[in-house]
């Protein structure tokens, strides 16, 4: 039976980095693919970097329960991550791997319990987070400042989870997150 492995991080600290690796390794994980209400950006592709959905129909497949976690993170802009996707990576066998916020990997962890394991990726300091974000230059000041702000909350959930790793050094941090996972997946 297939397992999951949720990733959570404040924005920044580099889980995506370290999913996308473990990807690449042979552990036969796919990816969930994360529904959003949000339109697709450049090259993005519907069932490739998200599933592209209206606010109307987010919402309906909220009202009949077709959600794991979802969140409304602005105004009719939400996130969140389909059951069917799940369950179709579930019955390819392979295990899935989730790169979602800490709420979610917390709502995540709570559904399946055991057959999930929650990590959480904390970065070195939150100055470290901030030139991260700075260096990245995506982001305004007045956003990252707000993504400073939600990360110092979301450090406050890292207990909450069954194995935290630190990045203050990504070759380090990715190879503890392979042993951990490698663990988990034989357990």
């Amino acid at each position: 039976m297939g397992k999951l492995i949720i990733f959570s991080a404040p924005s920044g600290a580099g889980k995506s980095t370290i999913v996308n690796y473990l990807l690449t390794q042979d552990l036969n994980l796919q990816f969930s693919i994360s529904a959003t209400s949000r339109p697709a950006r450049g090259t993005e592709q519907n069932g490739v970097e998200y599933y592209f959905l209206s606010p109307d129909e987010f919402r309906s497949k909220i009202e009949k329960d077709e959600f794991l976690e979802y969140e409304e993170v602005y105004k009719d802009r939400y996130y969140g991550t389909l059951k069917s996707e799940v369950k179709r990576i579930l019955d390819s066998g392979a295990s899935v791997i989730f790169d979602v916020d800490v709420v979610g990997g917390c709502n995540i962890k709570d559904y399946y319990g055991k057959q999930a394991l929650a990590v959480f990726i904390e970065p070195p300091s939150i100055q470290v987070l901030r030139d991260r974000l700075v260096n990245r230059g995506t982001d305004s000041p007045e956003v990252i400042n707000d993504r400073i702000a939600k990360a110092e909350y979301e450090l406050t959930f890292a207990p909450k989870f069954d194995a935290v790793i630190r990045n203050d050094n990504l070759e380090k941090a990715q190879e503890d997150a392979l042993a951990i996972i490698r663990k988990f997946l034989s357990k």
